[in-house]
């Protein structure tokens, strides 16, 4: 069986918002290291520690923005947010621009997926991603097959 899906445009501000909750989700750890920094204040009473502790968190968030922002302004990123239908089976994800061309994606350039509510987001790398919302698929059957490889494919549980 092939999926067959309607067009679809990855909005900017969509992406940035999924693609810096993945590196927050992946990065948890520096939370610790956060609370690490405000643990002298219990010793050394001193607003700094706190302080220095948000600001650094602060600057922590705001390099990983930049650097999704950025991609979003770069031509080598502008194929992220192409409009784009797919063709999804078993073997191979075909991403086409239109009828004639395409571009095919084997299963094993996946690195992992995310099923949410009401989408699927395939990860290639840290920044490139492919989110798939169900709106885009033509029945609930096709929506289900998809789900299916995934979990055959071992991406999802």
């Amino acid at each position: 069986m092939i999926v067959k899906t309607r067009n679809y445009r990855l909005e900017k501000k969509k992406y940035i918002k999924m693609a810096l909750a993945n590196v927050l989700k992946k990065q948890w750890w520096v939370g610790l290291i956060v609370l690490g920094i405000c643990l002298p204040y219990f010793w050394i009473p001193s607003h700094w520690w706190i302080t220095g502790a948000i600001l650094s968190y602060a600057l922590y968030l705001l390099f990983w923005f930049i650097q999704f922002y950025g991609i979003t302004q770069l031509d080598q990123g502008k194929m992220i947010f192409e409009r784009y239908s797919y063709e999804i089976n078993s073997q191979q994800i075909l991403i086409k621009i239109n009828a004639r061309e395409g571009m095919p994606l084997k299963w094993n350039q996946i690195k992992r997926a995310y099923m949410g509510k009401d989408y699927y987001l395939l990860f290639v790398n840290k920044v490139q991603l492919i989110h798939l919302p169900f709106k885009i698929f033509n029945s609930d059957n096709e929506r289900k097959f998809l789900g299916s490889i995934l979990k055959t494919k071992g991406f999802i549980n």
